[in-house]
């Protein structure tokens, strides 16, 4: 895994643990006061779509690859965009600052204020939101990045390690190597000996080209020589 891709995807993984767990946090205050009489369809909703994206993140923190990743990715945003849709659903438009302290929602314990239930839905409903971003950007940069991967021969890259993906201009496998020092295919100049960036000893046969292909996996480049007529 390169420096840069492993530190934002540890990064976008703290960002989703925090903002799950103050929704399960608010959801299990929410079964404390309702279940199982109150508002019981959203209460259970907003228990399970948390924790079960903590729990998804906590095998694939360790353990993934691009594909898994990316069906991961695309289950947990289709919760969080129910949940959120859900949680609009259920408060609208309403501006708590304007709802009277005084109010109360029916609880199994008696009653809380309305005012205090009405901005514990609005976190709710602006981090269930938040989260369908975050999901939608993640798997938009994953498919980018997998797509870069197989620009450079990794043809399997969906089936490998996630470990070996790469950020925007690194080559993958590699730790921070941009496309500018991956060698490429080089053909003679106006002298017929060229320079290769990075392999200052490796120099043509006369009459030939010379092909360096980045190894797979971190194994050694591939340096092959092509008759110029081939």
């Amino acid at each position: 895994m390169t420096v840069r891709f492993g530190n934002r995807r540890l990064g976008f993984y703290v960002a989703v643990f925090l903002l799950s767990a103050t929704v399960l946090g608010i959801a299990a205050n929410f079964a404390r006061l309702f279940l199982p009489t109150f508002h019981h369809d959203f209460t259970i909703f907003a228990l399970v779509v948390p924790s079960l994206t903590i729990f998804a993140f906590l095998l694939t923190l360790q353990w993934a690859q691009p594909r898994t990743e990316a069906v991961v990715l695309f289950f947990l945003w289709a919760l969080w965009l129910a949940m959120g849709a859900w949680a609009t659903d259920v408060i609208g438009n309403v501006q708590c600052d304007s709802l009277s302290a005084s109010t109360k929602e029916p609880s199994v314990t008696g009653s809380i204020s309305v005012k205090a239930y009405c901005y514990e839905m609005k976190v709710i409903q602006a981090f269930s939101w938040m989260l369908f971003v975050l999901f939608s950007v993640a798997f938009i940069i994953l498919n980018a990045l997998v797509s870069q991967a197989e620009k450079f021969g990794r043809y399997n890259i969906w089936e490998e390690p996630i470990r070996e993906l790469p950020w925007f201009g690194e080559a993958p496998g590699y730790y921070n190597t941009s496309p500018s020092t991956t060698p490429m295919v080089q053909y003679p100049g106006a002298n017929g000996y060229p320079a290769y960036p990075g392999y200052p000893g490796v120099m043509p046969t006369p009459g030939h080209s010379i092909i360096i292909q980045p190894g797979v996996n971190g194994q050694p480049p591939t340096v092959t020589q092509v008759p110029l007529g081939a």
